[in-house]
């Protein structure tokens, strides 16, 4: 392999490996104290960021888009209408549903994450347009192969349901049944 190549190489090994994990693990723990500084957990400000990202839309399909159940979206939704982020309204298609809209115009959260976007925005004026433009694809793509893997994690994991998981626990409670009988993980 050519040289260049080769740092190509590296360079694409270090940012999957190293850098999109560490990057990943700085956005997660942010928007965990977002949420705490607008008094809501973690699922309740990512679920009012999908609803701003999104639009309005049923608790259902919030539901089918985070992996949570209909009890968890309950309760998110609740807590999103107490502190006022949404409000509900019925479906003018399905009178047994009920639409989720934002409850404000400029919520809260624009003067929470305001220093950091002013903070990106002059990190990004050290980079070109041809930089730039590598940056917002490298970023549009990423965030669809992240929503596209999400969703074949949670359809495995839904396909896994009363699986038998080999472990170690589980192998030694069923020693006496052959290797070949005992049910693997795929």
């Amino acid at each position: 392999m050519r040289p260049a190549r080769e740092s190509q190489h590296r360079l694409a090994d270090e940012i999957v490996g190293r850098l999109a994990r560490q990057h990943s693990t700085a956005v997660v723990l942010f928007h965990h104290a977002v949420a705490e500084r607008l008094g809501l957990g973690p699922s309740d400000h990512k679920c009012l960021d999908l609803l701003r990202e999104r639009g309005p839309m049923a608790g259902s399909d919030l539901g089918a888009i985070t992996g949570l159940t209909s009890g968890a979206i309950t309760g998110v939704v609740a807590r999103l209408e107490q502190a006022g982020y949404t409000r509900r309204e019925p479906d003018p298609h399905d009178g047994r549903k009920q639409v989720l809209y934002l409850a404000l115009k400029r919520l809260h959260i624009h003067d929470v994450i305001d220093p950091l976007r002013k903070d990106v925005a002059a990190l990004l004026e050290n980079f070109d347009t041809h930089q730039l433009t590598a940056i917002g694809e490298f970023l549009a793509r990423t965030t669809d192969l992240i929503y596209r893997h999400a969703a074949l994690l949670r359809a495995e994991t839904i396909s896994d349901v009363g699986r038998t998981r080999v472990t170690p626990r589980t192998l030694g409670s069923n020693s006496s049944r052959t290797k070949s009988e005992r049910k693997v993980p795929r």
